[in-house]
């Protein structure tokens, strides 16, 4: 009978699998160079620059929105003047430069204010055609003055609902950048630079070569190949010149993480006003250059052929030690089998069976593939006469073949434990380049600039809306506030105070802790210290009516705001862990699980935070470190940085840090990937290894300790005891035969004599147990 499976199969399988494992380091670490820029590097400038383009996108759309919102909540009297509509429509703010009122039938301006506002390629008609939307803004190039941005609104003045069209024209939004030696630009479609900002302290960029890739032509040439494959962001690579090497980013204002970063909780809006202009943000920094970077090919050969080695040393161990005696096995209990079987035939065969008997069995040396041997050759001699059954001998302690399997287990762990834990580890200070850790703290105040606009907008936009309450019935100001709030769904209650601190109205959510006062001017403040739900409250006071009653008159307009709004703000992408806290460093919100107000995962970001705060004299600042896996969150080196939203104004009043940690093997750096690559194939080689060990005492060790125990239980006179085969392979064969051995033994121990032996099955059916062979 053909055998299935048994020894060979995991034998083979172990050594293919370890010769697979040992092409691996050859492949994987072969290829790891260090690189003259770190990728690491490359991917934290293209973050940085969808950053500043965010910063970009989230000014024009606020100021979009609020020339919008004062032309939707105007309501000029019959008989006013366009120059005092115009006045009470054109928001405030140092980037306004001037506006304009048209009128759209003729085009002509009825009224005019501040800086002359490029009008031309502007059709006041076709803009305010009926069934359009509020016109999207527009770039205009304006001469000497540089581009300006115009911003339309539509205006209905009495009588009659008449529809004016209101242009604004504000200064360009530069990039806001962070990081020392950093250089944000604003480029159109065509290339052409529109607004250039440099961090604090930043000298000038130099102009590049003309074939250079970070030109800001050739730059908006790759970010136009990069969004027809689907890309808004991206990096390249400068040309080197004294050591030095540019990196630039880029990414497109018009679909920055596909959000809109308005006070809207980052609401996906589609096509939004910044949409539509073609901008892109670039930003570059020099960064030295690594020249000829080391590879690791001799490490990766060097282990590749020491497991080889140890492929073949366990394999032939294997091969001396079980799978050949276990072959012997098969071959002399079969040659026994059917040595008795020929006993019963005719008269001419039984000098040749008797032969077979009288060969030895060889026997051999060690564990249980000798231990059955010298049972069958107890059994061949009693088959034979030559002796009784001799009692078994036990032995507590025996080495055996799962003895030797352990040792090869831990041969093949001699090599893939230390790749594991010891072979290529890097300290996290050494592998972190100084540009990768400026470059988190650098990301982490763009984050704390951003968390601060949203928090301006919030209190501007309220202190625009609150003189339109002023002497307003109450169904008008409860209409005001209800468009307000819904215009910003960060609001989670809006009312208003009288003077004497009571709630006169309200829309909304009821608030989670009220102010007890009224304060004074406009600003924020933290209204819950404790609890679930941390919130703050935007204030702007109410210009007192002339007529107004004291302590009845509304005085102050409130908008709480949950912290958890800013969410969306907060969390941005390849930061890793970021935390918004308070004064006393306790956690607000953040992009992962937390609980309000508990304190930071580590003391070694509490410590970092606490770096941040002002001395005495100062203004305080960013801070950034690598921390170690024992003071880093997520029990690894991480790269952490800290930065406060403002050193001066009412947000600075606030005093909250944002806190970011970023795993530090998350980061692709060579280091790190020459780690992964080293552990995975210490990982591949203990558990392919110990796989294939496990598959071969399954299949072989357990079965062959049983089978030596029937055997040397058969051989101690145990005559009674049935023998089952379980599998089709060698061990199974060794236990057919010896029930066929048996039964030879039972009837010559009825008196048969030597030269009786058990109904044997015909040629073709002899090796297997009576109860399947077919009669006839």
């Amino acid at each position: 009978m053909p055998l299935l499976g048994g020894v060979r199969p995991p034998i083979a399988a172990l050594l293919c699998a370890l010769l697979a494992v040992a092409a691996f380091p050859t492949l994987a670490l072969g290829t790891v160079h260090d690189q003259e820029v770190p990728q690491a590097v490359r991917v934290a400038e293209r973050r940085i620059a969808e950053d500043a383009a965010a910063s970009v996108r989230a000014a024009i759309d606020a100021g979009a929105t609020a020339v919008r919102r004062a032309a939707a909540s105007a309501r000029p009297a019959d008989g006013s003047a366009p120059a005092a509509v115009l006045r009470s429509l054109t928001p405030a703010g140092p980037a306004v430069l001037g506006s304009v009122l048209l009128d759209p039938h003729t085009g002509r301006p009825l009224a005019t204010s501040g800086a002359a506002v490029p009008l031309s390629g502007v059709d006041a008609a076709a803009l305010l055609r009926p069934g359009t939307a509020n016109p999207a803004p527009r770039l205009i190039a304006s001469g000497s003055t540089g581009p300006r941005l115009l911003l339309f609104a539509r205006v209905s003045v009495p009588p009659a609902g008449r529809e004016l069209l209101l242009v604004v024209a504000e200064k360009l939004a530069a990039p806001v950048v962070y990081g020392g030696g950093r250089t944000g630009q604003l480029l159109d479609g065509d290339g052409k630079v529109l607004a250039t900002a440099g961090a604090a302290g930043t000298a000038p960029a130099p102009t590049p070569d003309a074939e250079d890739g970070t030109r800001p032509a050739a730059v908006v040439e790759a970010a136009n190949a990069g969004r027809s494959a689907g890309d808004t962001s991206g990096s390249v690579l400068g040309d080197e010149h004294d050591g030095l090497r540019r990196v630039a980013g880029w990414a497109s204002v018009a679909a920055v993480n596909g959000k809109d970063n308005r006070n809207d909780g980052g609401k996906d809006s589609g096509e939004d006003d910044s949409s539509r202009l073609g901008l892109t943000v670039v930003t570059f920094r020099e960064v030295a250059s690594a020249k000829g970077g080391a590879g690791h090919m001799s490490f990766a050969l060097a282990a590749a052929g020491v497991l080889v080695v140890i492929a073949v040393l366990v394999t032939l161990v294997l091969w001396g030690t079980v799978q050949r005696p276990l072959l012997r096995l098969h071959l002399s209990a079969a040659r026994l089998a059917g040595g008795v079987c020929d006993m019963s035939a005719a008269r001419g065969e039984r000098s040749a069976a008797r032969g077979e008997l009288a060969r030895p069995v060889p026997v051999a040396a060690f564990g249980e593939p000798g231990r059955v041997g010298l049972a069958l050759e107890s059994i061949r001699r009693q088959l034979l006469g030559q002796e009784g059954p001799e009692p078994v001998r036990a032995v507590r302690y025996r080495l055996g073949v799962r003895s030797v399997l352990l040792v090869c287990a831990l041969v093949v762990a001699a090599w893939g434990m230390p790749l594991l834990f010891l072979f290529n580890r890097v300290p996290a200070d050494q592998a972190v380049p100084v540009t990768a850790v400026a470059d988190q703290q650098a990301r982490t105040e763009a984050a704390a600039d951003l968390v601060r606009q949203s928090l301006d907008r919030s209190r501007t936009d309220l202190a625009a809306v609150a003189p339109a309450l002023a002497g307003a019935p109450p169904e008008r100001a409860e209409e005001i506030l209800r468009r307000e709030r819904a215009d910003h769904p960060t609001y989670r209650s809006l009312y208003v105070l009288n003077r004497a601190g009571a709630i006169v109205l309200r829309t909304g959510r009821r608030p989670l802790r009220a102010l007890g006062h009224v304060p004074a001017g406009d600003g924020l403040t933290q209204v819950t210290t404790s609890g679930r739900n941390p919130a703050i409250a935007a204030y702007a006071r109410i210009p007192a009516a002339k007529d107004a009653e004291v302590g009845t008159a509304p005085a102050v307009v409130v908008a709480e705001i949950a912290v958890s709004a800013l969410n969306d703000v907060v969390a941005r992408p390849g930061l890793g862990r970021v935390w918004l806290t308070d004064e006393r460093h306790r956690v607000l919100t953040a992009n992962i699980d937390f609980r309000g107000f508990q304190p930071l995962p580590t003391r070694g970001l509490t410590r970092l935070v606490a770096r941040t705060e002002a001395a005495p004299g100062s203004a305080g600042g960013p801070a950034s470190a690598v921390l170690d896996a024992a003071t880093a969150p997520g029990g690894g080196p991480s790269v952490a940085a800290a930065a406060p939203l403002a050193r001066t104004g009412p947000v600075a009043a606030l005093g909250w840090r944002v806190v970011s940690a970023e795993a530090a093997a998350d980061l692709q750096l060579t280091g790190y990937q020459l780690q992964a690559r080293t552990m995975l194939a210490g990982l591949l080689a203990l558990s392919l290894g110990v796989a294939c060990l496990i598959w071969l005492h399954i299949v072989v060790a357990r079965p062959l300790r049983a089978l030596t125990r029937c055997a040397e239980r058969l051989a101690g006179g145990d005559r009674r005891t049935v023998l089952y085969p379980v599998h089709h392979d060698e061990c199974g064969s060794v236990t057919r035969n010896l029930e066929l051995l048996r039964q030879a033994l039972v009837e010559r121990d009825r008196g048969a004599g030597s030269d009786v032996a058990p109904a044997c099955a015909p040629s073709s059916q002899r090796g297997r147990a009576p109860w399947q062979q077919r009669t006839n």
